[in-house]
């Protein structure tokens, strides 16, 4: 894709960004132009430091406004030698601004398995392989941390997009712990735990269509859907 060639131009012209990897749909081709973000990850050399943010913040915004326009780019920024800190925190470019994240161990996962370079070194070359079972662990540590706090909190499933993506995370998360490996966004449309007319508005928006589903049926389902969902995954093995 001709944005991310020319932002990772942009990054190696700043002299410390020596690695560009691609995760997410883009990686697994299932990426849907309009709908899909564009999942990043950038290896740098020494820390993020306050000057280094801003600089990033800056070139985000210049192209958020230009090339990148709808796109959805987002970007992992990852000290090199923290790589092994799973827990760790990193700046994180996403939806317009620059938070604090960690690289979760499903995005690790996407970069081994199917991830690859725009710039520097391959995915398997900066991180280590990630086992059947790793993928388990990181689909349960998912499940068990944000999803379980939003399950907690039934009034969030009223946004229709909150409640889409708990649908398609849920079925995801149940195919990882189930068989170690990962599913695809639309793939997991089709094995949501909703009705048939529900997952037909899903694969419409799948698709960039404009489909409104019910909200408060939408939302009361997605939400039962996250708290066995959840359930599941606290069991031990």
């Amino acid at each position: 894709m001709a944005v991310v060639e020319e932002f990772a131009g942009e990054l190696a012209a700043l002299g410390w960004v020596s690695d560009l990897l691609v995760a997410g749909s883009l990686a697994t081709g299932d990426h849907r132009p309009g709908v899909s973000d564009l999942d990043l990850v950038a290896l740098t050399d020494g820390p993020v430091d306050a000057a280094r943010q801003a600089a990033l913040a800056a070139l985000h915004r210049r192209l958020d406004a230009g090339g990148a326009a709808g796109l959805h780019l987002g970007c992992v920024y990852v000290d090199s030698a923290t790589i092994p800190d799973v827990h760790r925190r990193h700046p994180t470019w996403t939806h317009g601004q620059l938070v604090q994240r960690i690289l979760s161990g499903i995005t690790r996962a996407e970069l081994v398995r199917h991830g690859y370079a725009v710039l520097g070194r391959p995915p398997g070359d900066a991180f280590p392989p990630m086992s059947d079972d790793d993928v388990r662990a990181a689909a349960r540590a998912e499940l068990t941390g944000y999803w379980a706090w939003a399950a907690r909190r039934p009034w969030l499933w009223l946004d229709p997009t909150l409640a889409d993506l708990g649908l398609t995370s849920m079925a995801r998360g149940r195919h990882a712990l189930h068989h170690g490996t990962l599913l695809t966004k639309t793939a997991a449309v089709e094995a949501a735990a909703a009705p048939p007319w529900l997952i037909s508005h899903l694969a419409a928006r799948r698709r960039g269509e404009k489909v409104t589903s019910p909200r408060l049926r939408t939302a009361l389902i997605a939400w039962r859907d996250a708290r066995r969902t959840v359930r599941q995954a606290h069991r031990p093995i």
